[in-house]
C-alpha cells in the first residue's frame, strides 16, 4: 500500500492539473488495481486539494497578470453608410483600452492581412509600446505568416477557443459597440 501511496503522490506532483479520477485512470493503465475512492483518500490524507483548486492557471488570472503586455485583435466585417461591406483590422490594449485601427479593405487577401501584422509591429515600435501576447480568433483569414511576423517581433499569438468569444471579450465588446453606435 505504501508504494501505491508514493506513486499516487508522485503522479499528482508531476501533473498538478490531474484530479483523483485521472490519477485512478493512469494507475489502471499501469496495471495498478486500486479504487478511485482510495486515490481520493490518499490525496485527502496528504493535504492535497482537488485539482481545480490546485491549478492557479485560469484564463482570468493570465489576463490580469499580463495586462500591460497584452493586446487583442479582430478582423471584423462592417457596413459603411453607403452600404459597402468592409473588413476592419483593429487591435486593443488591455490596460488602456486604446484602439488601433490598422486598416480596412473590401477584400482581405493574405497579403493584406500579412501587411496588417507588419503595420501592428511598426505601430507598437513607433509608440514605444511593449506587447508580449496578442489574442486573436481562429479565423482562416489569418495566414501562418501573420503569426510568424508577430513571433519575429517577440509577440506570441494566443488563439481563442473555438466559439469562445469570452476569451477575447474586451475586443468583442468593442466590435459590438462599434457596430451598434454608427
Amino acid at each position: 500500500m505504501r508504494s501505491i501511496r508514493l506513486l499516487v503522490l508522485r503522479l499528482v506532483h508531476e501533473n498538478p492539473q490531474w484530479g483523483y479520477r485521472r490519477v485512478h485512470g493512469e494507475l489502471m493503465v499501469l496495471g495498478v488495481k486500486v479504487a478511485a475512492s482510495t486515490v481520493w483518500e490518499i490525496l485527502k490524507d496528504a493535504g492535497i486539494d482537488p485539482a481545480p483548486e490546485r491549478s492557479s492557471g485560469t484564463w482570468a488570472t493570465f489576463l490580469r497578470s499580463q495586462a500591460k503586455a497584452l493586446r487583442a485583435c479582430d478582423l471584423f466585417e462592417t457596413v459603411t453608410l453607403s452600404g459597402a461591406r468592409l473588413y476592419v483590422f483593429a487591435v486593443i490594449e488591455h490596460t488602456t483600452r486604446r484602439i488601433r485601427i490598422l486598416g480596412a479593405t473590401a477584400h482581405p487577401t493574405t497579403a493584406w492581412v500579412t501587411q496588417a501584422a507588419r503595420n501592428l509591429v511598426m505601430d507598437l515600435e513607433d509608440a514605444g509600446a511593449r506587447a508580449r501576447f496578442l489574442i486573436r480568433d481562429r479565423d482562416r483569414k489569418y495566414p501562418n505568416l501573420f503569426d510568424a511576423i508577430l513571433a519575429d517581433a517577440g509577440i506570441e499569438a494566443v488563439l481563442s477557443g473555438v466559439r469562445m468569444p469570452r476569451m477575447n471579450s474586451i475586443m468583442e465588446r468593442w466590435v459590438q459597440t462599434s457596430r451598434n453606435d454608427y
